[in-house]
């Protein structure tokens, strides 16, 4: 295992811990070595929005689901943020996208039926 597969269990093992200020640095120091690395932006923009960091929450999150856009996970965390922040329009448009690559997936259907 590399030291960017350590840095990110080791910040996931962190946020798990509620641990957040720790994890936050894993993360940051992760894409100080590799800014592409789109599981580690995930993972920073779940931190962020738990600690109501909420526009660099997002920004993230975006970032993530841009480097690696059919990742599942990262586009419905990015849409329920969008839904919390009362941004319904964009959570709509990114459960599509969800369920354009996924039509099975039961996070996004149902959250996509909440907002209709």
């Amino acid at each position: 295992m590399g030291l960017q597969e350590e840095r990110l269990e080791r910040g996931v093992a962190y946020k798990l811990e509620g641990r957040y200020d720790e994890a936050t640095v894993e993360f940051r120091h992760l894409l100080t070595e590799n800014g592409d690395h789109a599981e580690a932006h995930h993972q920073l923009g779940l931190v962020l929005g738990f600690i109501g960091d909420f526009e660099t929450s997002l920004a993230e999150l975006e970032q993530a689901t841009q480097l690696d856009p059919s990742n599942t996970l990262s586009r419905n965390d990015l849409a329920l943020t969008y839904t919390m922040l009362g941004m319904y329009d964009e959570a709509k448009a990114e459960f599509a996208r969800v369920l354009a690559q996924d039509q099975g997936n039961d996070v996004a259907r149902r959250n996509l039926t909440y907002l209709q």
